[in-house]
């Protein structure tokens, strides 16, 4: 079985089920379910998630990314404080990143006063950080390579010609 394959499926779409996962990879459900787990054991299937457009509902819903400037360790680089910000279960992502900060870090709350908090009490003052700024998103477009937009217009590209 083609396990790059099997992941790249499973990104597009984690509730297909081991059946019509086999039907594609060409193989038994059996097969799907074994590598499956394999894949998760060796810590590569980190998890599951859905994509949700919190747009839609009726509902306090807050998102950020901070870009966080931090110094590194050393002998541990960024590697401790990154386990310090992950601990927190605000955050949803978390990646140390090239470019003028350290660290990206997603995250969702209910208010923007929920986020702020989080930002002036609980990221702000771990030690290494030295600067922080949260961008709060307005609205989400697309999200994991999911459109967010109900009316999915035709192509609105002009045809060029030659």
């Amino acid at each position: 079985m083609d396990a790059i394959m099997l992941l790249r499926l499973l990104e597009e779409d984690s509730s297909v089920s081991d059946e019509d996962l086999a039907l594609q990879l060409n193989c038994t459900p059996e097969e799907v379910r074994e590598e499956k787990q394999q894949l998760k054991e060796d810590g590569i299937i980190c998890g599951y998630n859905a994509v949700v457009n919190w747009d839609k509902l009726q509902n306090d819903h807050c998102s950020a990314i901070i870009t966080v400037c931090a110094k590194p360790e050393r002998e541990a680089g960024y590697d401790r404080i990154a386990s310090r910000i992950a601990r927190y279960p605000e955050v949803s992502s978390l990646y140390l990143m090239s470019g003028s900060a350290e660290f990206f870090v997603f995250i969702d709350g209910h208010t923007i006063q929920e986020v702020a908090d989080f930002v002036a009490r609980k990221l702000a003052p771990i030690e290494g950080v030295t600067s922080t700024t949260t961008c709060i998103q307005l609205k989400a477009y697309k999200i994991a390579g999911h459109p967010m937009d109900d009316d999915r217009r035709e192509d609105e590209r002009m045809l060029v010609e030659p």
